[in-house]
């Protein structure tokens, strides 16, 4: 019986050690620029998808090792997004993990160039052969395609597109707040079990209860969030509380209401921990997190 709380604090220590060896450091010119990367990166995330990424490497066999660079990868691509949808042009925060936002910090200029930095960084990363030793030449590619097409035009940059223009609109209907949620936050999450998965020697039997893992999963974590721009405490969930409704922004708590928001926040919970029955304990960190990602407090 694993304790999730030892789990979590040894991989992202794991991980963060990982981001530090392969991030530029404020030494390389321009300096203010991998400040700027660092000091988001660093922030104190969560570092879920890069764990749903150890976790799925492991779950089907693989050494944890193998997968730490693609882990840090992704946590290279979510922080740049969230770099960007903290600017003015989009969300407009103040605060991102209990911080002031990056552009706060160093101007808007240079936080778009700190997000673009950190996506293109972490794609070298991706590809980097000597880095990525434990992988074939095919697994690389395999890894690149699936995290690249996640991230872009029809995966996450859809769901932020989507949820810019639905601003305001108090007619959103649930597919279209589905295909929001599923693809803003969705798409990355069910990338990272997939890519940890492939760099593990996934079966294909594996990697579909795997994907249907991270789908309920992913779309619960943002369900919790939801719910959490509701009735969080600030101090614990590091940003503004009450921001999406302000905003006018579709949220499961606008359309069904909190109650029922909750109630699906825990029946996808149930669904995604359903998908790892043909897994045994090896699987055990994966249904642990799909509960965290839906009690958490922050």
């Amino acid at each position: 019986m694993i304790d999730l709380k030892t789990y979590r604090v040894e991989r992202i220590a794991l991980v963060d050690a990982a981001l530090d060896q392969f991030l530029p450091t404020v030494t390389h010119f321009p300096g203010q620029l991998h400040e700027a990367m660092r000091y988001s990166v660093f922030a104190g995330g969560k570092r879920i998808r890069p764990i749903l990424a150890l976790a799925a490497c492991e779950a089907v066999g693989g050494e944890v090792s193998v997968a730490l660079p693609l882990a840090c990868a992704l946590e290279m691509i979510h922080t740049y997004s969230l770099i960007h949808d903290d600017l003015p042009a989009m969300d407009d925060d103040d605060l991102r993990r209990g911080r002031p936002t990056n552009h706060k910090i160093f101007g808007e200029a240079t936080a778009i160039l700190a997000g673009d930095a950190l996506q293109t960084e972490a794609f070298a990363l991706l590809a980097d052969e000597e880095r990525n030793a434990g992988l074939s030449a095919q697994q690389r590619c395999a890894v690149i395609e699936l995290i690249a097409r996640s991230a872009g035009a029809f995966g996450m940059v859809a769901g932020q597109m989507a949820d810019m223009e639905a601003e305001g609109d108090h007619q959103v209907d649930l597919p279209s707040l589905e295909f929001i949620h599923t693809h803003k936050t969705g798409k990355l999450i069910v990338a990272a079990l997939q890519a940890g998965a492939l760099a593990g020697g996934a079966t294909a039997a594996q990697l579909t209860a795997l994907t249907r893992y991270g789908e309920a999963a992913g779309l619960a974590f943002q369900v919790a969030d939801d719910v959490l721009d509701v009735i969080g405490d600030q101090a614990e969930i590091g940003k503004d509380v009450g921001s999406d409704i302000a905003r006018g922004k579709a949220t499961y708590v606008a359309l069904l209401g909190l109650s029922e928001a909750r109630r699906r926040a825990d029946d996808l919970r149930q669904l995604a921990i359903d998908a790892l029955q043909s897994f045994g304990t090896e699987a055990e960190p994966l249904r642990k997190i799909a509960t965290y990602m839906v009690d958490r407090t922050s």
